[in-house]
């Protein structure tokens, strides 16, 4: 693997929300770390592993470029909104079906117990309900998009 390919990952998890990555391979082993607000810079580890042929030999790990942290304005700004999040891990479709409306728009009022979309984790499709009643204010994910355990998919203004 080379320092591009390192790099494009690092993007990749900065951008995706997720706080850990190992990634281990024939001769590579690569952690990728991103932390929350406010807490230290993100660091990611590439660490060369010995070919099993050769005699072992003590590896340390060296810092290759902090990541991209999270900016913190947007959550202090969206305090007061209800953040409705993914129960599990799978696809996240704003429509029952291509042919079919979409369950919600911005700007919908939507009351407790409403489908809001629908995840696909191995060929189920999982209806997501919301569990407030409010005004959507913000769709945080785009239509046919993985979406990872607790990411957040829609703010609610509960007022």
């Amino acid at each position: 693997m080379d320092l591009k390919e390192i790099q494009n990952l690092i993007k990749f998890v900065a951008n995706s929300g997720v706080a850990e990555v190992k990634l281990e391979m024939d001769d590579v082993k690569i952690t990728i770390r991103t932390t929350l607000e406010g807490h230290s810079s993100d660091v990611t580890y590439v660490q060369q592993m010995p070919a099993q042929n050769a005699i072992p030999q003590a590896v340390v790990p060296q810092q290759i470029a902090p990541a991209v942290s999270i900016p913190t304005a947007p959550v202090e700004e969206n305090a007061h909104y209800i953040t409705i999040k993914s129960p599990i891990i799978g696809t996240f479709y704003r429509k029952p079906s291509p042919d079919k409306p979409l369950f919600t728009e911005v700007g919908n009022t939507i009351s407790k117990g409403d489908v809001l979309c629908v995840i696909e984790a191995m060929k189920l499709f999982n209806e997501i309900e919301s569990e407030v009643s409010g005004k959507i204010i913000k769709i945080l994910v785009d239509d046919m998009s993985p979406v990872e355990y607790d990411q957040p998919l829609f703010l609610v203004d509960p007022s």
